[in-house]
């Protein structure tokens, strides 16, 4: 996948294959937090049923961390917007001026008149 260029986005749009990496790493990370999220979510719900002092107040750690975390995601959605938006504007520009590939060079297309 490395230094590649790929077809995505439906209209024909190419993406680099660093971009896609950098997508698929940051969407692993957005799993691992939410997988992580569930648990204490339900460490919380069971802590709260159990009514026992300690564990509700265990609960107000538990609830800062599952914030910070949620935190953490819309971080790292924001990040993936931001890359997404960058990928496709530099590759609508390579489509006017030429093909950007992993280097950063470009690779200008004809175009035929007629």
């Amino acid at each position: 996948m490395e230094g590649g260029i790929y077809r995505g986005i439906g209209n024909g749009t190419q993406v680099d294959g660093k971009v896609l990496q950098t997508f698929q790493k940051n969407f692993v990370q957005v799993q691992d937090i939410l997988d992580q999220n569930r648990l204490l979510i339900s460490e919380i719900n069971q802590n709260h049923e159990s009514k026992i002092p300690d564990n509700l107040n265990r609960n107000v750690g538990l609830i800062r961390e599952l914030n910070n975390n949620i935190r953490r995601v819309v971080d790292l959605y924001a990040d993936l917007s931001t890359s997404f938006t960058k990928s496709v504007d530099a590759s609508s520009e390579g489509e006017s001026a030429g093909t950007y590939k992993s280097d950063g060079k470009t690779s200008q297309k004809r175009i035929r008149s007629g």
